[in-house]
């Protein structure tokens, strides 16, 4: 059951979270009927697709743990950081979620959980160490605000279908499901081919709303750190900063953390207004910080 919070609704994410995960529902269910028919086995359709997203549902925190090289940290490990949180939780009237840190230089923080009660933060040490208290107090209402509007786990879902479409390809590939040498393989080839196809335009698709969902969520988490914390301009401040300093990070150390960027605060590899942006994980920096503005502006206009 979802846990109410402080955290303003928004309804434009609700909507877009739902129709994304809708449409991702359709395709799923086009793209099992597809292979089904391809492949001529349910059996392994249905344990390779149900196993995965068992998988990636059930221990999404611990995978991205894994991959940032992360570990959960104590109150006595990070008293500041847990302090932090525990004001933050206990305005927006919250579970607190598990704390967890990443040795690394990248400037970063991500929020990943099947639920509010299985939560986690994570935070990087250089993160830590380039922001003041303000500046990461935004950075963690911006991660709070996506555990609070669940679309941390709705990601994880809509993330699902590309990597089955991947996966699917190469287990059928390899798995001598299209037959074996001679004639066997000749008819094995037209099944290769059309699996191939489904899988590239069911990536395609789903990588498209996911990337679309993903940036509105962004915005999203933007307004509702901000509104939370009372300071906008902290939360810009932070988005700044970070983002300039991504710059002075090895490109071979942003481009590893590059597969992250969906849950990442900031992408390790920026977002330009262009139509590249369709592609982009994040809006502009330019964008969030004039929303930020925007905000500031209407707190200030409020207060007097």
């Amino acid at each position: 059951m979802a846990v109410r919070t402080r955290f303003r609704p928004d309804r434009g994410l609700t909507v877009r979270m739902v129709w994304t995960v809708f449409l991702l529902g359709l395709l799923y269910v086009l793209f099992v009927a597809a292979l089904v028919a391809l492949l001529k086995s349910v059996f392994w359709v249905v344990v390779i697709a149900g196993g995965l997203l068992f998988a990636q549902y059930w221990f999404s925190d611990k995978i991205a743990l894994a991959g940032m090289g992360a570990r959960t940290v104590t109150p006595q490990q990070a008293p500041e950081l847990h302090g932090l949180l525990d004001r933050l939780c206990a305005t927006a009237d919250m579970p607190k979620p598990r704390v967890a840190i990443s040795d690394s230089d990248l400037p970063n923080a991500f929020a990943t959980g099947r639920n509010q009660e299985n939560a986690v933060v994570c935070v990087t040490t250089g993160l830590l160490r380039r922001l003041d208290t303000q500046e990461l107090e935004g950075v963690l209402a911006h991660e709070l605000s996506h555990v609070a509007h669940r679309d941390v786990a709705v990601m994880t879902i809509a993330s699902f279908l590309g990597v089955l479409a991947g996966l699917v390809t190469r287990f059928a590939f390899y798995s001598g499901l299209f037959g074996g040498r001679g004639r066997n393989n000749q008819q094995g080839f037209p099944v290769l081919l059309a699996v191939l196809l489904v899988s590239a335009v069911v990536y395609a698709v789903s990588f498209l709303l996911i990337r679309a969902l993903s940036r509105y969520r962004e915005l999203a988490a933007d307004r509702a750190g901000a509104l939370l914390t009372g300071r906008p301009s902290a939360l810009a401040s932070a988005l700044t900063r970070v983002s300039g300093d991504m710059a002075r990070i090895p490109t071979r150390d942003l481009r590893a953390a590059s597969a992250f960027n969906a849950l990442f605060f900031a992408p390790a590899i920026p977002s330009r207004a262009s139509l590249a942006g369709l592609l982009m994980t994040h809006p502009p920096l330019e964008r969030r910080v004039e929303q930020l503005a925007r905000i500031s502006r209407e707190i200030g206009e409020a207060g007097r």
